[in-house]
């Protein structure tokens, strides 16, 4: 059987499906890999023949003069049978199949399926789908999906996985909107007629260019083959899942999505338990603990101390802290003594740190750098959460930055409260210089918290 490496490495695709009209989807892929750079051959397959953009569309796959790496079809279910055996004709590698009305569709559209399956393993050809935009490769500029652009090509260290098809393709496009998100490959599996959850993630596992990886998944085609990748993933690098269906209406809803069958959310939660991986119900908490992989070195303990103008976020920052098993660090005689320089009262120096007032008598920059620099030096806290009004100015944030960047011994988490413009303008000026600031520090808590869990079992390991 060839191995997923082969075909994510293709070197020459040809596109089923291919069009003169620049709105259909076989030409917006052509357009697409023009886009991104791919550097291979392109074939359209059109039985009118034609041209698009300088790529041929040939009236047959053997009329194309060159090898084939990789199809990917964009026709209807009934003439993918006949295109299969095309490509096996062909010798063709691997094949991303498009198309919708499958499996997912009822009895008609399993046994077309069926066959499929068929093909493809008498043929030795790997195939992603049917139902998914397929797979992107940003190391090469080859992908299938023809709803992506120039940004969703730029290189990345996120390796994504997703059982939805408009899932890898618009998800991705919004995540590749921020350099932290952008993705080394991209795999959508859509009805998993051949590639699965399994073999996508111990191909991302051994990838050089993932540093981190994202899964979407309805179901588990091959329960204890998944465990085992993920056992073996998660010590190489963080694993994020976040599982649709958890419900029983969602359950429903995955049935006539990708023709998944349910999955027991407890058991689920049991079994994922004793492999490392990291569960996410939300995509806003994928992405928060991305960042926080990203960008913050993993924690050595669970002691966190909360710097903040606000009483009441310190407050609830303590209780998602108590909630997801983190310790408050009690700070050493030093630390107060240092921290005596710019805050005047001993309950104010206690953790949290309130900042209040003594922020408006030394100034935002003394005091906070002050503040920073005592607890990066205290080797009892393992995490600083920084809680700011966002009235300050970008500028005033400048030294802060300098020296996280200079110290970077433990994670560090900004947010801001204030103005909608204001805390936008200071979260992106430090999520342009590496550093994860979230819109409420709650959200920066369950990130440390994550990572906590990662680095116990990476030093469990590694011991």
């Amino acid at each position: 059987m060839r191995s997923v490496r082969e075909v994510m490495e293709s070197k020459s695709i040809a596109i089923f499906g291919a069009s003169e009209d620049p709105l259909k989807p076989g030409a917006m892929l052509i357009e697409s890999l023009k886009k991104t750079g791919f550097k291979g051959r392109i074939a359209g397959i059109n039985p009118r023949g034609g041209s698009f953009q300088g790529v041929t569309l040939y009236p047959k796959l053997h009329d194309v003069p060159f090898d084939i790496d990789l199809a990917t079809m964009i026709i209807p279910p009934k003439a993918v049978p006949g295109a299969l055996r095309d490509c096996a004709r062909k010798g063709i590698k691997g094949v991303v199949i498009s198309s919708e009305g499958f499996a997912e569709s009822g009895e008609s559209g399993k046994a077309i399926q069926d066959e499929v399956k068929s093909i493809l393993r008498s043929a030795n050809i790997r195939g992603f789908g049917p139902n998914t935009l397929g797979i992107v490769n940003n190391e090469t500029g080859l992908l299938t999906s023809y709803f992506a652009n120039e940004q969703m090509a730029s290189p990345g260290s996120v390796g994504f996985v997703s059982q939805s098809g408009i899932f890898v393709g618009a998800l991705l496009m919004y995540m590749s909107s921020f350099p932290v998100y952008r993705i080394s490959k991209g795999l959508g599996l859509g009805n998993k007629v051949d590639v699965d959850e399994s073999e996508a993630l111990e191909y991302l596992a051994e990838d050089s260019t993932t540093n981190i990886i994202g899964m979407y998944l309805e179901d588990f085609r091959a329960g204890r083959h998944f465990l085992e990748a993920a056992r073996k993933a998660v010590l190489r690098k963080p694993v994020l899942l976040m599982k649709g269906g958890r419900t029983a209406a969602g359950s429903a809803a995955t049935a006539s999505h990708t023709a998944s069958l349910a999955v027991d959310d407890a058991v689920l939660n049991g079994c994922l338990s004793q492999t490392g991986i990291i569960r996410v119900k939300k995509i806003d908490e994928l992405m928060a603990t991305i960042m926080g992989f990203q960008w913050a070195p993993l924690p050595k303990g669970n002691r966190i101390a909360l710097v903040s103008f606000s009483g009441a976020q310190a407050i609830m920052s303590i209780d998602q802290a108590a909630e997801e098993g983190l310790a408050m660090a009690s700070f050493s005689p030093a630390t107060h003594e240092r921290l005596s320089g710019v805050i005047a009262n001993y309950p104010k120096r206690k953790n949290p740190v309130d900042t209040y007032p003594d922020m408006n008598i030394h100034g935002f920059e003394k005091t906070s750098k002050e503040i920073f620099e005592a607890l990066f030096d205290d080797e009892g806290v393992d995490g600083i959460f920084f809680i700011s009004f966002a009235a300050y100015g970008t500028e005033m944030l400048e030294p802060l930055v300098d020296l996280i960047k200079e110290k970077g011994n433990k994670p560090v988490f900004f947010s801001f409260l204030g103005g909608a413009q204001e805390s936008a303008l200071s979260r992106a000026y430090l999520m342009d210089n590496h550093i994860p600031a979230f819109d409420f520090p709650e959200t920066g808590i369950q990130v440390f918290s994550r990572m906590w869990q990662y680095a116990k079992l990476k030093s469990t390991a590694e011991s």
